[in-house]
């Protein structure tokens, strides 16, 4: 912890600095970051999950808790105004005492509409509000037109792209939590339970409650695998256990690990080759990145392999690699992106920023769901999950189409009671090196 204290203290700076510069730049005297809002469910008295606003998780490592506040002038020690009222009702947080608090003024908050009279005697015309909560921002004198400003926003996502060292050790922290709750869902796996019991255990290993992980996670069976966001967990175990897929990660203070690994129920068949050829593909492409070059060219490289594994296992067969990728081929097999930012969200800001002003670089038009197109720098984190899926929706189109003889259609009926492969690291982009934080912790 003493060394994480360290690390935050410089990531501070680092913070204070970006803030000094975009407020320069635009003419504002200071930040207002809100943590949020608990959010009502329409005609009921209960709230929805509460999740925090990444921008205010960037300074200060408290998630679950509302109605907290963060006025930032990049001089100055930040303010913290925390949420903790007399409340009999709910457990409250205390006023938090740790690492971090030492470099954090903190004023506490005993009622949530009293952040009003606090911010008194602080220039609110020319303060930018950061925050989803609109309505409670103008209430309090900020400016319509100073509320979630498109040139302060495009700053500070760009600059996240650039973790410091103390976002890091969070996120390798993240990893070997992430890494736990895997292990545990694997040996689940094999014992032959549900998906609902799965990601029970998933749970359990974590320490995270369903309301705690960074997305729901998605634990699959059988040909559930191939439904990309799938999420429902059946209670009932299949007749037939075929294959598992588990896509779930962890927290750490607020940043993110996002794993996922694709296992046969059969260590010799089809199916279990082709996760094998994968998993070495992907393995082979995180070899080969490097800074200077664009996310995009890896997706695309990502395809090539794809086909050279299509090919291999006679999915599809009669047209070269190169003419797969070319007309489409690969797509309904791998029909989503390479991977993109991971940090304090999942899918982290500014994949397609090019720069701190806004400019943007969309996407391919043949590959519309990549996330990213950013030159790979140091300090970046990203994702790399290459998958292969039999999906019909996506087949059916292929089937009458002019490439139809190239399918082996008999083939994709069998793998298709499998679902699909995915299999996805978290890597750090170094100056000459790459770091793999989920191999490291020898996830295979």
């Amino acid at each position: 912890m003493e060394k994480l204290a360290s690390l935050y203290q410089e990531h501070i700076k680092t913070l204070q600095k970006r803030a000094r510069e975009i407020l320069e730049r635009t003419q504002f005297d200071a930040l207002l970051i809100h943590s949020g809002e608990s959010l009502r469910v329409f005609l009921d008295d209960s709230h929805y999950p509460f999740k925090v606003n990444a921008h205010f998780k960037a300074w200060v490592p408290v998630t679950k808790v509302p109605n907290c506040w963060l006025w930032i002038d990049g001089v100055n020690k930040p303010k913290l105004w925390f949420y903790s009222p007399v409340d009999y009702w709910h457990s409250v947080e205390p006023l938090p005492s740790g690492y971090w608090t030492e470099v954090i003024e903190m004023i506490h908050l005993a009622k949530a509409e009293d952040i009003s009279i606090k911010l008194n005697g602080l220039s609110k015309q020319n303060t930018a509000y950061i925050g989803e909560q609109t309505e409670r921002a103008k209430s309090l004198g900020i400016l319509e037109h100073n509320i979630n400003p498109k040139a302060v926003l495009d700053y500070l996502h760009y600059h996240r792209s650039y973790k410091t060292d103390y976002e890091l050790a969070c996120m390798r922290e993240a990893q070997k939590t992430a890494v736990n709750g895997h292990l545990a869902a694997y040996d689940a796996f094999l014992s032959g339970v549900s998906e609902f019991e799965i990601n029970m255990f998933y749970l359990m290993a974590t320490g995270h409650r369903d309301t705690d992980v960074p997305y729901d996670n998605i634990v699959a069976l059988n040909e559930n695998t191939a439904v990309l966001h799938y999420n429902k967990l059946q209670q009932r175990v299949p007749a037939e256990i075929r294959s598992f897929l588990i896509d779930a990660g962890a927290e750490y203070h607020g940043y993110a690990a996002d794993i996922t690994r694709t296992y046969a129920a059969k260590p010799h068949n089809d199916f279990a080759s082709l996760i094998k050829d994968l998993n070495e593909e992907q393995q082979a492409l995180i070899g080969t990145i490097k800074t200077g070059v664009r996310y995009t060219d890896y997706h695309i490289n990502m395809h090539q392999r794809i086909a050279r594994i299509l090919k291999k296992h006679d999915i599809v067969h009669g047209i070269s690699e190169e003419g797969m990728v070319e007309t489409g081929l690969t797509t309904p097999f791998f029909p989503h992106g390479l991977g993109h930012p991971l940090g304090l969200q999942v899918h982290d800001a500014a994949g397609f920023m090019q720069d701190d002003g806004g400019t943007h670089l969309a996407a391919p038009e043949k590959h519309p769901y990549l996330r990213c197109t950013r030159i790979l720098e140091p300090r970046m984190v990203l994702t790399i999950e290459p998958g292969i899926y039999f999906i019909e929706t996506l087949l059916a189109q292929w089937r009458e189409s002019e490439y139809r003889q190239h399918f082996d259609w008999k083939k994709i009926e069998m793998l298709k009671l499998y679902g699909g492969i995915r299999i996805e690291d978290n890597i750090v982009i170094h100056d000459g090196k790459i770091e793999n934080m989920t191999r490291e912790l020898q996830l295979s």
